[in-house]
């Protein structure tokens, strides 16, 4: 009835042409807000078909909220689950360092508390997480942290975490901050939050979840300083691998002499050149963040600090026997996970140069949990990294045999978390 006497009184008080102009703009609108609202819904339904067909191409299986369970507890961070016909992007070419020198998942720190081996001047506690294993550092002050434990990061190493970020996490948030560094202090390392002062030189990634854009991407940028100075900068939007609905990845960052490559999940972010100084003493890991709502914060969990060779796969032809901890498995099954992908192309690359190659492949586990479990284990994760190999490179399976040994065989004690990742592995041995 208010709609019908609105248009009474305006034709009443204008004349019939400008009423009829009137009405006729209005009808126009009408047509033009109802044509937008069957847009938005068809978006919307194509949206969720496209997904789903992604979903169902790319290999990825509904949650059905079960959790493994089992023996061991690698990085897990945003993977995929595969046993072979891996769905990894061809190009994911991380490798892992084989020889871990530092393991984190803040098992030994009480809920609520900060780390007991970390520094910060700020704030920060252990939490759990509705559907995630383990304990998680939240970031809840504005600040620097900084594993005290880790005082070198060598020339050919790998520092990997999962990391975390409130799907609410809004865009006018600070970002999270990254950094590999130099430091000759205890406390030097607070000068790289942003805005900061570095005196000394380092790399300084950004991460954040959402951009200026409606969609649901995230931002990044890297800055390198030589001696305090900055030496080169760049930003990128519109970054699918991290955003407020990829919110958990996996992170890996892999330095070879002066090159950094930065990966989130199977995308690359970064590959520079020359992100480190020749001679630099680079020693510690750094975490900044600065303002955010109340309880949309950052989390990590999972971080693993390693070395070793990057040709260290070819003592598979030379020596006939190559060991690596690099290849991970879901916590208690046989699904490879997807940052092993770059490791298991290596050796497959090895195996394709010499044709004539056969190996036996042998799966190692900690001492964590029944014997007989873990020789069972053991045996199904030799075989999935066969079939993996297999199935995903086409190498022939007849130059391939598997074996377990459980926990029988470790190469160092497994009294630490080091330690247990460590024996966590795989052998490829060469046969006659």
């Amino acid at each position: 009835m208010k709609t019908i006497l609105f248009f009474v009184l305006l034709i009443a008080a204008c004349n019939i042409s400008q009423a009829q102009s009137i009405i006729d703009k209005l009808g126009k609108k009408v047509e033009r807000k109802a044509n937008q609202r069957v847009d938005r819904k068809t978006d919307k339904a194509i949206d969720k078909g496209l997904d789903e067909v992604e979903g169902i191409f790319s290999g990825k299986k509904k949650k059905t909220g079960k959790q493994d369970t089992g023996n061991e507890n690698p990085p897990s961070g945003g993977g995929h689950e595969s046993t072979g016909g891996f769905s990894a992007n061809s190009k994911y070419d991380f490798v892992p360092g084989s020889k871990v020198m530092v393991m984190e998942d803040f098992m030994q720190d009480a809920v609520g508390d900060f780390p007991a081996k970390w520094n910060t001047n700020a704030t920060g506690e252990i939490m759990t997480m509705n559907g995630e294993e383990g304990h998680w550092l939240a970031f809840t002050g504005k600040g620097a942290f900084t594993p005290d434990f880790i005082n070198s990061i060598p020339e050919n190493a790998t520092v990997e975490f999962d990391l975390d970020v409130s799907p609410t996490y809004g865009f006018y948030n600070d970002a999270l901050f990254i950094c590999i560094v130099e430091s000759r202090s205890k406390n030097d390392f607070t000068n790289w939050v942003h805005f900061g002062r570095p005196t000394l030189s380092g790399v300084r990634l950004e991460l954040h979840p959402q951009d200026a854009s409606s969609k649901p991407v995230g931002r990044t940028a890297i800055s390198v300083y030589e001696n305090g100075k900055l030496a080169m900068t760049n930003k990128a939007n519109a970054v699918e691998a991290f955003n407020k609905n990829r919110h958990k990845v996996h992170m890996a960052f892999w330095r070879q002499k002066q090159r950094l490559r930065i990966y989130a999940g199977e995308t690359k972010l970064w590959d520079i050149p020359q992100a480190f100084t020749a001679n630099g003493n680079y020693n510690k890991l750094v975490f900044c963040t600065r303002q955010s709502k109340a309880g949309e914060y950052f989390f990590i969990s999972n971080i693993r600090l390693a070395v070793g060779d990057p040709d260290t796969r070819h003592k598979l032809v030379t020596e006939g026997k190559f060991s690596t901890s690099g290849i991970y498995f879901n916590t208690g099954s046989a699904g490879i996970r997807s940052e092993s992908h770059g490791i298991l192309k290596e050796i497959a690359g090895v195996l394709k140069e010499n044709p004539q190659l056969k190996v036996q492949i042998i799966g190692h586990t900690d001492n964590t949990g029944n014997a007989g479990t873990n020789q069972k284990l053991s045996e199904q994760r030799a075989a999935a990294v066969k079939n993996y190999l297999s199935q995903t490179f086409g190498i022939d399976g007849s130059r391939m045999t598997t074996a377990g040994k459980g926990s029988s065989q470790p190469v160092t004690d497994n009294n630490s978390p080091e330690g247990k990742a460590q024996n966590r592995r795989v052998e490829f041995v060469k046969q006659p």
